[in-house]
């Protein structure tokens, strides 16, 4: 007969190799968290642009297996605990996929579209929720090849 020490061992490594241990430690951690959270102190609205900044950075989170930072995300910010589509998400960025691209979050992607721009004399001008290219007249110094 096993022993209730044996009994947790087993019911801890069956939760775990079911990958269900992680998702309720993470749900616990989101719940402390709700509980904890001071209701008093106004969120910003979730925005248009909030919604698909929070879905790149939530889809980053994931792929890197950071779940538990995923679950407060969600439970912090008030984003949908569903997923967006990822071809929304893409679409309303206006952004087009090959498809190796795809295997890798759209974070990625992005990051990379303005790290290897071929437009060296330029800087990305921002203001506000808009992205300008602006040119600059100085000699820039590249930065490392990724």
């Amino acid at each position: 007969m096993a022993t209730i020490t044996e009994l947790k061992c087993a019911v801890r490594e069956t939760l775990e190799s079911r990958g269900v241990l992680a998702q309720l430690k993470a749900r616990i951690r989101a719940e402390v968290f709700s509980a904890l959270d001071d209701q008093r102190e106004p969120r910003p609205p979730l925005s248009h642009e909030n919604l698909l900044i929070n879905e790149l950075i939530r889809e980053y989170l994931e792929f890197n297996k950071y779940r538990y930072t995923a679950s407060v995300l969600t439970a912090e910010s008030g984003q949908p605990e569903a997923p967006l589509d990822r071809q929304f998400l893409a679409n309303e960025l206006k952004v087009a996929e090959d498809p190796s691209s795809k295997s890798v979050p759209l974070l990625y992607g992005l990051v990379s579209h303005f790290m290897n721009s071929g437009d060296n004399g330029g800087k990305v001008f921002l203001r506000g929720a808009s992205l300008t290219a602006v040119p600059t007249t100085s000699n820039t110094v590249p930065g490392p090849d990724v």
